[in-house]
């Protein structure tokens, strides 16, 4: 891709807004932290760059390619150029991934828009930009989860929501609930609000109705520990119930899990809908460990499975 090529710098640029690594994700864009998150994204994507780069050389950890490779992809999909250079230049020479000429023209294509100056300087090696990605630039792998730190969120906050934020992030391993799924729940509930009351009379940090308090015995939705781990617990059932399925588990906890059973899948109902989006635009996966013997698998995880069988079968 010359420089000069205005059709391919567009296609570039499509390219990046159309993967997302321009747009934070909307669970964290409202409220007064939004430079804050935006910060603590940019500083994750150097960390996993950072990390990629250790287990490429084994500088203190085993050699490990393959894994590095995985790291620079998230890097990348969080929109860090040095990720995206990284992860082409693997791809170029065929080091912990199958070599693939196309992928590396269009990560090196995408890490020079974003002016990474060797990036530019590869582009003449790899042939004709043909806009092909690698899958992992589209669906993040579980093992980049361990190396998704909150802390960076956390900080950027206020003190009273931060302080909130804290004791969340503490006590969701209790719970056996990964961090940042607690806290987009928080987030996306309450805004870390103690206080909140809605309309339908949810209360407190992770909106708590009447009935889902009394069922996970918390006695003061208000007494802010108590409402989060009577969350925490409902989110481990839900997980457990749902098995490890983060969207219906997040359906389930915005329309209650009978809403999921009954339509075997997210309810049609726009607002859930929008809450699971913005869940998993925070979250980032799709799946997450539970404890099989909390509860009996759902009705529709059963025919979910049922029906992905069958049309395996039949193809």
């Amino acid at each position: 891709m010359k420089r000069s090529n205005k059709r391919a710098l567009k296609q570039v640029r499509f390219l990046i807004a159309s993967l997302g690594l321009s747009v934070l994700p909307p669970a964290v864009v409202a409220g007064q932290e939004e430079q804050a998150v935006r910060t603590a994204f940019a500083a994750q994507a150097r960390y996993l760059a950072e990390q990629g780069l250790t287990y490429e050389h084994g500088e203190g950890v085993p050699r490990d390619q393959k894994h590095a490779a995985r790291l620079y992809c998230e890097s990348a999909r969080l929109g860090n150029a040095e990720g995206m250079y990284a992860l082409g230049w693997m791809y170029a020479n065929g080091r912990g991934v199958e070599r693939n000429d196309a992928f590396a023209g269009t990560l090196f294509a995408m890490a020079a828009q974003l002016g990474h100056v060797h990036a530019e300087r590869m582009l003449r090696f790899t042939g004709e930009y043909t806009g092909a990605v690698p899958e992992c630039m589209h669906t993040p792998t579980e093992t980049v989860l361990e190396h998704w730190p909150v802390e960076g969120v956390v900080a950027g906050m206020a003190p009273a929501r931060r302080e909130i934020a804290q004791l969340l992030v503490k006590l969701a391993p209790q719970y056996g609930i990964q961090p940042q799924f607690a806290l987009a729940i928080g987030m996306t509930e309450s805004n870390l609000n103690p206080g909140a009351v809605s309309p339908k009379s949810a209360m407190g940090v992770m909106q708590l109705i009447p009935e889902t308090a009394e069922r996970f015995n918390v006695r003061n939705p208000y007494d802010p520990e108590q409402n989060i781990r009577g969350g925490l617990a409902y989110l481990r059932w839900l997980l457990a119930y749902f098995r490890g399925d983060i969207a219906l588990a997040a359906a389930g906890y915005n329309a209650g899990e009978g809403a999921v059973d009954r339509y075997r899948g997210v309810p049609p109902f726009r607002e859930t809908q929008g809450y699971v989006e913005r869940i998993l635009a925070f979250v980032r996966s799709r799946h997450h460990p539970y404890d099989e013997r909390i509860v009996a698998p759902s009705v529709a995880v059963s025919g979910l499975r049922a029906t992905s069988a069958q049309g395996a079968g039949e193809s």
